[in-house]
């Protein structure tokens, strides 16, 4: 018998070396590692292999979706929220209402709760689609878009398939299992924004970079394991902890941290996901046997399977067809809109002039000057969002083309292949059922995945995009932070990590070199020019944390000029601490 310990060192290295050598091949990694374990399960000399789904279910999928909720992009989620809530709520309740129906009229024997399971388990889309859509260049925004359904939607699927299940063994109420349904969301956003916010306070303390990365592990089960336990879904709990721990980390981590824990969930992240998709091959043998021994054959699977996987295709091709055009109608009263916010913006700079010209007739905000100057700077700010909010809209319309691409990248993976062998173990005709599924994701990966590059071509939606910001909006923004830097070093506020103010002269001297790094070797002088330097880099980033706010940058730009200043920030430490040892 071959080592357990073994095994899993093998995976980890068959996972890293597809990784690497499948875009080489323009191949989707995870269906190179799907075709691998396929080949593996098939040799003869290898047994059945089977992985309990619990270990998918509770000790993968809660980090997973933690780890691409820490990384949505927030900015553009906001944005396109309700589309991406209808793709993954509504959507999958739909498709699994309709395969439901189909399943309990083709298959002899089955109840119409567990047809809607069966749906259930084939509705949630995979992230794999995410991956291969950033490297062919489509649209960021509809990138998020399938991010974010592949995010959401596999907490919905298996809240459904729950309270299908249930029903199954105590017969089906819509009230309960409306109430039911309910009551997993909620309980599962309280808990996961509550575990959230914790996180941030707790980690934000913790200096120790190794053990606050180490205290982020656990954060996906903490949020996972209570609601659980109170009926709740804890995929949704993971989510929404990754989500308000991603968002509070520009403020609240230190670069180090920040550095640490993208480095390290980037590499759980491709072996979880690579690791999946490895055994979901290597179980090919085990669920093809059992499907032959129950007499079901295999030519009843394949074609309940394909049937389904076109089932699911056309109900999202017809729902995706009508969100398209929602989105479209919306584009068009941007102009409207763009009125009213003008309108607003020149009675706001009426109301600001009038202000400063006699603030005593205004009564109580004369009183309260601040008060008042927060309040104008807040409506501002929600003026300054609308409008970059507008012009998302107007300048990344949704049309045809981004709907087929909506519609083509839905594709099954993981979670099919985990809920499915969830179902109970005296399920009527479990087998066939497990089979179905494993065949839907399988065509699903294969068929979409292989052809996804072919069909945005075919459309012309190449080049629309990438995985980093545009080189004019990230100069954009470098240049207003260098503003920002250069105005705080005027201002002479900054002071040096220890609390010392910086000597006028200094300040004088330094001029323009703050927002540049400094190239001579590590003097007295040159170790205070890297003090006020490093100074400066917080007043970029308090600046940067304001322009987050307004909308007017995408969350890509945002982040890579985070990034910048963290390394930038680590760089002049360990400089300024070489030069203090020496």
């Amino acid at each position: 018998m071959i080592d357990p310990l073994l095994l899993v060192v093998a995976g980890v290295v068959v996972v890293a070396l597809a990784t690497v050598i499948a875009p080489r091949f323009n191949v989707a990694g995870p269906l190179v590692l799907l075709a691998i374990g396929a080949a593996v399960s098939l040799l003869p000399f290898v047994p059945p292999f089977a992985l309990n789904p619990e270990v998918i279910l509770i000790g993968v999928l809660p980090p997973l979706l933690y780890s691409a909720a820490v990384q949505l992009p927030a900015i553009e989620f906001r944005r396109d929220f309700a589309p991406i809530a209808g793709l993954s709520v509504l959507l999958v309740v739909f498709s699994s209402l309709v395969l439901g129906v189909f399943f309990w009229a083709v298959i002899p024997g089955l109840g119409l709760a567990l047809g809607i399971a069966l749906g259930a388990i084939l509705s949630p889309t995979d992230a794999v689609a995410t991956s291969i859509a950033k490297r062919l260049g489509i649209s960021p925004r509809v990138v998020t878009m399938l991010e974010g359904e592949s995010l959401l939607n596999d907490a919905t699927a298996l809240v459904m398939l729950r309270t299908a299940v249930a029903a199954v063994a105590s017969g089906f109420a819509f009230g309960d299992a409306l109430a039911n349904f309910a009551w997993a969301v909620v309980i599962a956003l309280v808990l996961g924004a509550v575990v959230g916010w914790v996180n941030l306070r707790v980690r934000e303390r913790v200096t120790n970079s190794a053990a606050n990365t180490a205290l982020s592990f656990t954060i996906p089960f903490i949020a996972y394991l209570p609601t659980e336990h109170l009926g709740g879904s804890g995929l949704v709990a993971a989510v929404v902890a990754g989500i308000v721990t991603g968002q509070g980390a520009a403020r609240r981590f230190t670069p180090e941290q920040r550095m640490s824990d993208r480095l390290n969930w980037r590499t759980i992240e491709l072996i979880l996901e690579g690791g999946v998709f490895l055994v979901f091959g290597l179980e090919l043998k085990d669920i093809v046997g059992a499907n032959i021994k129950a007499d079901e054959g295999l030519w009843h699977g394949t074609w309940l399977a394909l049937s389904a996987l076109g089932i699911t295709l056309a109900v999202r091709a017809l729902y995706v067809s009508n969100l398209v055009w929602v989105q479209g109608r919306r584009s068009r009263r941007t102009d409207r809109h763009q009125e009213r916010i003008d309108g607003a913006q020149e009675r706001l700079d009426r109301f600001e002039e009038a202000y400063r010209n006699a603030p005593e007739q205004f009564g109580a905000s004369a009183a309260n000057p601040e008060r008042a100057e927060r309040r104008i700077g807040w409506m501002r700010s929600r003026i300054s969002r609308t409008m970059a909010d507008l012009d998302y809209y107007r300048d990344t319309p949704l049309g045809a083309r981004h709907g087929t691409v909506i519609v083509w990248a839905g594709m099954r993976g993981v979670v099919t292949l985990a809920a499915a062998q969830t179902l109970p173990t005296d399920t009527s005709q479990r087998p066939l059922l497990i089979f179905v599924a494993f065949l839907v994701a399988l065509f699903s990966l294969v068929l979409q995945g292989v052809t996804l590059g072919p069909v945005v071509r075919a459309v012309g939606l190449t080049g629309e995009g990438g995985e980093g910001p545009s080189r004019e909006e990230q100069q954009a923004l470098d240049l207003e932070l260098r503003e920002a830097a250069v105005a705080a070093v005027a201002s002479g506020a900054l002071t040096r990590r220890n609390g010392d103010a910086f000597s006028p002269e200094l300040v004088e001297r330094a001029g323009a070199l703050v927002v540049r790094p400094p190239d001579e070797e590590a003097t007295e002088r040159v170790r205070d020019l890297l003090e006020l330097r490093l100074a400066s880099i917080e007043a970029m980033r308090h600046r940067l944390g304001a322009l987050s706010r307004d909308g007017r940058y995408s969350t890509a730009a945002l982040r890579h000029a985070l990034a910048e200043l963290d390394a930038d920030q680590l760089s002049l430490e360990l400089r300024i601490d070489d030069g203090d040892d020496d």
